[in-house]
């Protein structure tokens, strides 16, 4: 049910390959397993099992008697509080660990996993520690015949569908709120990036976490997803990935009437005005695409330029790609960006490289592949210029290292650009004229706007979007709604 593995860095782990179901690891009821590759030399790392609709239906009803358990139900937010903050800890102590499978199993860099990915883990998980006990309800005067009052109440059991890109983070966005309400959870891990995980898992149980209160599942979307989504003792469904996969989860959950939260596709503009700083906007475009391989949801992959500073911009956009976007073995310090997660992901995007190149558009910097040593699912960082926004790359999310440049005349025009998509997760704009910032922020059809910069996301600030980006929002007070139903209770006071 393990196995020893020793990453590049020569950190070396045991590595469970089982489901966790009630605090233990176990085969999948057909022994079916799936092969977890590493994306830097597209080796197999190994296989772990995956699960069955049965071996759903054994996790749900596992969550489904922790949730009535006193051992679970019983406790006070405090209590509940103190066990996250235990396990928060215990991530912070396996950090060298956690990164080193996250940055072997995804391909991001291994810097990155251990300074950024894992301390969110862990802010994430005290966070909504501290609201455990403070998640109350109201008191409402209608006079002294009534008493009226609210409580707030956990749903019951939680399926929650995680992403590839972000395997420890997005899974500790669905985790914290949930079990700061007091939900008992089922996990089901992308099968591409099952790896880190599981080895949390192990942190779970000796966090004190009561059996079946956790449970995580590897598995296919369409068997293992399907079933959890589907299944009638399932009260709500936490999704981040694609809005194709996403549109599907609504038409399944909908037989059942579910509580559903989706965080989906996007493809995010970054304005830069005339009169922006020209430096930091090129620093913060380069972060705000080329960062985790292009394979953020929020990435600002469509950058708006105004004419009086195009030529200047792209220039000093360039430079920055140039020095930073060092493409490597993830475990080299000098890595800016490793390979894409998956053959599948490196041919998607090289798919939408040869479509910009076909539709007319030029291509300034990349636009091919860059194996190292011969291996690996690599992409030079791409910028295309001379792009019309009808071309693919630019209405299109292409979730890789690829960006289109476009000129713009006016404010008017810069809106009109950016609100023309389907999508409206992140956006951003640069200008030093405070009044416009504001302005322009109320006019984007977008969740979230960066001024001055872009992706600097916190887990203290709501995060989702509007139109086809997605239902809900995550993080921040605002992240416990999804999780928790709110109960009315009138009391007559006449006798």
């Amino acid at each position: 049910m393990d196995v020893e593995i020793t990453g590049p860095n020569g950190k070396t782990w045991t590595q469970p390959l089982g489901l966790f179901i009630n605090n233990e690891f176990v085969k999948s009821s057909n022994d079916q397993k799936l092969a977890s590759i590493n994306p830097t030399t597209e080796d197999e790392i190994c296989s772990v099992f995956a699960a069955t609709s049965d071996d759903v239906d054994t996790a749900v009803t596992a969550a489904r008697k922790a949730f009535k358990d006193p051992s679970w139900k019983g406790l006070t937010g405090t209590e509940r509080g103190v066990l996250m903050a235990k396990l928060a800890d215990l991530v912070t102590q396996n950090a060298e660990i956690l990164a080193t499978i996250e940055s072997l199993d995804n391909g991001k860099p291994y810097g990155v996993a251990l300074t950024e990915n894992v301390p969110e883990v862990a802010n994430v998980l005290k966070y909504y520690a501290g609201y455990a006990d403070k998640n109350f309800g109201q008191v409402i005067d209608v006079g002294p015949t009534k008493l009226a009052y609210t409580i707030k109440e956990p749903l019951g059991v939680c399926g929650q569908i995680i992403p590839w890109n972000y395997p420890l983070d997005m899974a500790a966005w669905k985790l914290g709120p949930a079990l700061a309400c007091g939900n008992t959870i089922v996990l089901k891990l992308a099968e591409q990036t099952p790896l880190s995980m599981l080895y949390l898992a192990t942190l779970i149980k000796e966090a004190g976490f009561p059996p079946g209160v956790i449970n995580i599942l590897n598995g296919h979307g369409r068997e293992a997803g399907a079933a959890l989504v589907q299944h009638p003792q399932v009260d709500k469904i936490a999704f981040t990935g694609s809005t194709a996969t996403g549109k599907e989860i609504m038409k399944m959950a909908s037989a059942t009437m579910k509580n559903i939260t989706l965080e989906t596709g996007g493809k995010s503009p970054l304005i830069v005005f005339d009169d922006a700083d020209l430096d930091l906007a090129a620093t913060w475009s380069h972060i705000g695409i080329m960062s985790n391989q292009g394979q953020i949801c929020t990435a600002t992959s469509r950058l708006l330029v105004q004419e009086g500073v195009y030529d200047e911009f792209v220039e000093a956009f360039k430079a920055k790609v140039q020095e930073i976007s060092v493409v490597g073995d993830p475990f080299e310090e000098s890595t800016f960006q490793g390979p894409q997660v998956t053959k599948a992901q490196y041919e998607r995007v090289l798919g939408y490289i040869t479509a910009g190149k076909e539709e007319g558009a030029t291509v300034m910097l990349g636009g091919e592949p860059a194996p190292q040593k011969g291996k690996g699912f690599f992409i030079a960082p791409t910028v295309f210029t001379n792009v019309k926004p009808s071309m693919k790359i630019f209405k299109e999310e292409i979730f890789g290292p690829c960006v289109a440049i476009v000129p713009f005349k006016t404010e008017e025009e810069a809106i009109g650009l950016a609100n023309d998509t389907t999508y409206g997760l992140g956006s951003a704009l640069f200008t030093k004229d405070l009044v416009r910032a504001h302005r322009v922020a109320r006019e984007i059809e977008a969740g979230m706007v960066w001024i001055n910069s872009s992706n600097d996301s916190d887990y203290r600030i709501p995060f989702g979007g509007v139109k086809q980006s997605g239902i809900g929002r995550e993080l921040g007070e605002a992240g416990l709604a999804a999780y928790c139903n709110i109960k009315s209770i009138h009391v007559n006071m006449t006798v």
